[in-house]
């Protein structure tokens, strides 16, 4: 199939659309490059430089190309930096997402899958977390990945559309080619990799909380298998029927940050600096995925569920690129 894939230069879209290519689709990046890196587009797929909030752009896009799909990944997506500048992120998630799927609608494009995020939960009350739970966002970044999903089934009963929900826990990992180098860094593993590289000590957020050892439970996925998701929602929105389907991600297991860093430590052979601060304001002891919906619906189920197989592929890529895409002209398809 011939498809758009909308931040298609970040982390999770580089991966995505190297499963893409080499499963044989023409795929076209349409990535702002405002975080993205063009080093990390595969050379079979076309990187176009634009914004999804430029809807005549789109649309040219989608028609020159002859578009089939569209896989929207591209987001503002750091907490902390929505809650300093919410107008930032309404704009960029909302405003520009909308543009986008008016963009499809003038174009005849009907087929949509959507990255979200865990995030639209909020503090569950209940964990596992259900498709179905209540979606109280406690940030702004997950505030504007709600308000976007809400616009997905009206536009599914008005025009037609066919689009599948991803909403994600924490992705780590890498492929041999294609990994995580974002400017700041504010994930956990990459950090972790970071300490043991510069010396420098991370700071764990708390350890005061009801779990196993006091630090607060994450359910994480590998990015290859997040990829293989993106590719079997783009299947999916195949049904002829219009309607959205609303699937979460994850391993449907969890590791403390503590069994994170140990086994950081584990993986690279060395010792990670860290140093224990307070809580982080809003985060919740425990995060799960429940993601029996995913293997209902799209066949799927995570093949690289084990710590060591995210955390030596996340090491390796780090190793091979010290200074992330930096240094790098380009990477093989």
């Amino acid at each position: 199939m011939r498809v758009l894939v909308t931040g298609g230069a970040g982390y999770v879209g580089s991966v995505t659309v190297e499963r893409l290519v080499a499963a044989g689709h023409e795929v076209t990046v349409l990535d702002s490059l405002v975080t993205g890196h063009p080093q990390a587009v595969p050379h079979d797929a076309e990187l176009v430089v634009g914004s999804v909030g430029d809807p005549s752009a789109v649309v040219a896009l989608l028609l020159v190309r002859e578009i089939e799909a569209v896989l929207h990944c591209a987001a503002r997506s750091q907490v902390a930096e929505s809650i300093r500048d919410p107008a930032l992120y309404y704009h960029e998630n909302v405003v520009g997402g909308m543009a986008l799927l008016e963009a499809l609608r003038e174009a005849g494009v009907r087929r949509f899958v959507f990255s979200s995020t865990a995030a639209v939960y909020g503090s569950p009350t209940a964990t596992p977390i259900q498709e179905d739970a209540p979606l109280r966002p406690i940030n702004p970044y997950g505030a504007t990945k709600l308000a976007f999903e809400g616009a997905l089934p009206w536009y599914a009963a008005a025009y037609g559309l066919r689009a599948v929900v991803l909403r994600y826990f924490n992705v780590a990992g890498a492929s041999p080619t294609r990994g995580e180098d974002h400017r700041p860094e504010t994930h956990l593993v990459p950090n972790l990799l970071n300490a043991v590289q510069t010396g420098r000590p991370m700071t764990v957020m708390g350890d005061d909380y009801p779990t196993r050892d006091g630090t607060c439970v994450r359910d994480y996925i590998h990015v290859e298998d997040l990829a293989d998701a993106h590719l079997a929602a783009l299947e999916a929105t195949l049904a002829p029927e219009p309607g959205v389907e609303i699937c979460n991600l994850g391993s449907g297991s969890g590791f403390t940050v503590g069994e994170m860093l140990a086994a950081v430590e584990a993986a690279t052979g060395q010792p990670v600096p860290h140093v224990v601060g307070p809580r982080r304001p809003g985060d919740p002891p425990v995060l799960l995925a429940a993601i029996d919906r995913a293997a209902e619906v799209l066949g799927w189920s995570p093949r690289r569920g084990a710590w060591d197989a995210m955390l030596g592929s996340a090491w390796a890529w780090r190793q091979a690129h010290p200074s992330g895409y930096d240094t790098l002209d380009g990477l093989p398809g």
